[in-house]
C-alpha cells in the first residue's frame, strides 16, 4: 500500500513562502508522474504543478515563476516550494502519484494566505 504523507502547511503572510513535502513510503522511481494539487470548498482540485519521471515539470498558469517543484529521489520526497503568496493561493493541498495502474493521493495539508 502505497502512502503519502505531506507536511508544510500553514498560516502565512501575503508575499511570504511556504515549503511543502510530500513523502512517498515506496521508491518514487516507479511512478510516471507526481504532482500538487489544490482543492478549494465548492471548487474541483486543480493540478499546481508535476513532474514526470523524466524530470519534466509544469505549472498551472497562475503559478509560474512563483512555485517551484522538485524532488529528491534518495528520500522518496517531493517538494513544493511556494513563493510571493497570495491570498488566493489558499486552499488545501495534495500530493498525488500515478503509476501505470492507480492514483494516489496524500491527505492534504492546508495553506493559508492572508491579506
Amino acid at each position: 500500500q502505497v502512502q503519502l504523507v505531506e507536511s508544510g502547511g500553514g498560516l502565512v503572510q501575503a508575499g511570504g513562502s511556504l515549503k511543502l513535502s510530500c513523502a512517498a513510503s515506496t521508491n518514487i522511481f516507479r511512478f510516471n508522474t507526481m504532482g500538487w494539487y489544490r482543492q478549494t470548498p465548492g471548487k474541483e482540485r486543480e493540478l499546481v504543478a508535476g513532474i514526470s519521471g523524466g524530470g519534466i515539470t509544469k505549472y498551472e498558469s497562475s503559478v509560474k515563476g512563483r512555485f517551484t517543484i522538485s524532488r529528491d529521489r534518495t528520500k522518496n520526497t517531493v517538494y513544493l516550494q511556494m513563493n510571493s503568496l497570495k491570498p488566493e493561493d489558499t486552499a488545501v493541498y495534495y500530493c498525488n502519484a500515478q503509476d501505470f495502474l492507480h492514483a494516489y493521493w496524500g491527505q492534504g495539508t492546508q495553506v493559508t494566505v492572508s491579506s
